[in-house]
């Protein structure tokens, strides 16, 4: 278990990933066969990406099933529009089989997760008229009660706490968390994603468990004192 499973499982008796889940959108995703599924297990992404750069169509459909629903629930923090988040996703991918990107990549999920969110945000910059600077990106970053997936076994009042204290969070701080303990991105994936370097990253990432340990501990003994 690691130790921001630790921390969960001290103060609230489960792990993270209990929680930290988001709903999928409804809309119609391509089925693959028997063999497509075999292929998808055993190519790695980045001999999918090299191929799909030298235009075979197969191999970036493969990197598009893939990806699409890790993108919708990523996506899906970002903003609670699902038709501009289903208008990004699409346009990224037409995009990249328009333009066959001669980008060399060291991380296909950070690439295309780093893209989906500056197209979010971008869109979110036209319809409020605002500048976008994409060297500072602290968009509003959502696990509320609507987004998480709360397992059954826990009772009302540990769910109430553990969403209660990552309300409490920056944006920053539950996206990285979100990256790391739900996504599960090393260091270099979620620095590129967040547009940070690597120390920072680690540096968030530690004040991040720091702070939501803090606010759990509070919060158990706030509910112990008046209940």
């Amino acid at each position: 278990m690691n130790f921001c499973n630790h921390i969960f499982a001290l103060f609230c008796g489960f792990r993270i990933k209990h929680i930290l889940n988001s709903h999928l959108f409804p809309f119609h995703t391509h089925k693959t066969s028997v063999a497509d599924n075999k292929l998808i297990s055993n190519q790695p992404d980045i001999i999918l990406w090299e191929a799909y750069q030298k235009g075979d169509h197969d191999s970036f459909a493969l990197l598009f099933r893939r990806y699409y629903e890790p993108l919708v629930q990523y996506g899906s923090k970002l903003t609670s529009n699902n038709d501009v988040l289903e208008d990004c996703i699409q346009e990224l991918f037409t995009e990249l089989w328009q333009n066959k990107s001669q980008t060399q990549v060291q991380s296909v999920k950070a690439y295309l997760f780093k893209s989906l969110k500056y197209k979010l945000y971008r869109a979110h910059q036209r319809k409020t008229a605002t500048v976008f600077n994409e060297n500072h990106i602290d968009v509003l970053f959502e696990l509320s009660h609507e987004t998480l997936l709360v397992s059954r076994e826990l009772d009302a009042e540990k769910t109430a706490r553990v969403l209660q204290a990552l309300g409490q969070l920056s944006n920053r701080q539950k996206e990285i968390i979100y990256l790391k303990f739900y996504q599960e991105l090393n260091y270099e994936e979620v620095s590129e994603i967040m547009n940070i370097n690597y120390q920072a990253a680690r540096n968030l990432l530690y004040q991040s468990i720091k702070s939501l340990k803090k606010l759990l501990t509070t919060l158990t003994f706030i509910w112990f004192l008046f209940f």
